[in-house]
């Protein structure tokens, strides 16, 4: 799984460690009004421009393929380095268009590659929201008489990120719960359910796979990905207190936000996260449990009735760090 570590003097997640992503440009396509349109919320093609633009922007990973498969099917475009890092600077800096430059070398965006994987909105209480569209994406694999591409992420020479890394899933996680790497509740709730399809550790992860092993573990994913109440590409999740335990306070994941209310938007209402959220030092002690272990569900429903908000007046302290760690993402709704 690719992480990239933002900069230490970033105004939001400081030093923390993140999916590739970040705003959508105009170039990217059309949305709808931010204003009270459901459809904002759903994935769409501007969504995925803008999922590979930033890839490629903050990570040097371009998704995408020759206009033409016949030759090579199963392999991304295939670019030397200094066209890379001139096409990454000029994207960058809006000297071209994403799109034109692909096209300029022969390449058209792998969007059918993105597969939705939840969206998440900030928090009612937070005054500057913001909603996230997650995907999954699979680089190739090593195919019959064609070599795998060797894919080496680079920072975008700190402009936003100082580090760039591929690790397992379970190292990540493993990373978070030693204070070793900085995860905010998305991430860390994500890599928690792709770790249970992709590898184990560092130790005994992809390295010692097989072609067809790796490709069973992703077709197994993608199942899970597809399944559930909503499916989990379909699950809309803005995080809400629940309760506190200690010093840490635990965050149901089953409302969408109150964008969304009155649609059939929903998000995961079996699970919740725990977690200390320490201000700009960010978040400590995660974990993801089951909420029938945290709060009994109430008998003859199936959606909570507690109003959009219930509980952020009540968490003291950690709500109030809460609010100041959310601050400042750049999606805004």
């Amino acid at each position: 799984i690719l992480l990239l570590r933002r900069v230490k003097r970033s105004t939001s997640f400081a030093s923390a460690h993140v999916f590739p992503g970040g705003h959508i440009d105009a170039a990217d396509g059309p949305l709808p009004p931010l204003q009270g349109d459901a459809r904002l919320h759903e994935d769409s093609a501007a969504y995925r421009v803008g999922a590979i633009r930033e890839c490629f922007e903050e990570s040097g990973i371009l998704l995408a393929r020759r206009r033409s498969r016949e030759e090579e099917p199963s392999t991304l475009l295939r670019l030397n380095d200094q066209e890379r890092d001139s096409g990454r600077r000029a994207v960058h800096d809006k000297k071209i268009g994403f799109q034109d430059w692909v096209r300029s070398h022969g390449g058209v965006l792998d969007t059918e590659g993105l597969h939705p994987f939840t969206r998440w909105l900030t928090p009612a209480n937070i005054p500057k929201r913001f909603s996230t569209q997650m995907y999954v994406y699979f680089l190739p694999l090593a195919h019959a008489g064609i070599p795998q591409m060797l894919h080496v992420p680079t920072s975008d020479g700190g402009v936003e990120h100082t580090e760039a890394e591929f690790s397992p899933a379970r190292e990540w996680l493993a990373r978070a719960q030693a204070d070793k790497v900085i995860l905010f509740p998305p991430q860390f709730f994500l890599l928690s359910l792709v770790a249970d399809f992709l590898g184990t550790s560092a130790a005994d992860g992809a390295e010692g796979l097989s072609t067809e092993m790796l490709q069973a573990q992703r077709e197994a994913l993608l199942r899970f990905v597809r399944t559930g109440d909503p499916p989990w590409g379909e699950k809309c999740i803005s995080p809400l207190p629940l309760k506190k335990e200690g010093k840490a306070l635990i965050m149901r994941l089953n409302e969408p936000g109150p964008e969304l209310e009155g649609t059939d938007r929903r998000g995961d209402g079996e699970r919740v996260i725990w977690g200390r959220f320490k201000g700009k030092d960010g978040t400590s002690g995660l974990r993801v449990g089951w909420r029938k272990d945290v709060m009994p569900a109430k008998p003859n429903t199936t959606r909570s009735n507690e109003p959009f908000g219930t509980g952020t007046t009540d968490m003291g302290d950690t709500g109030q760090d809460l609010e100041r760690v959310l601050r400042g993402r750049k999606e805004n709704l």
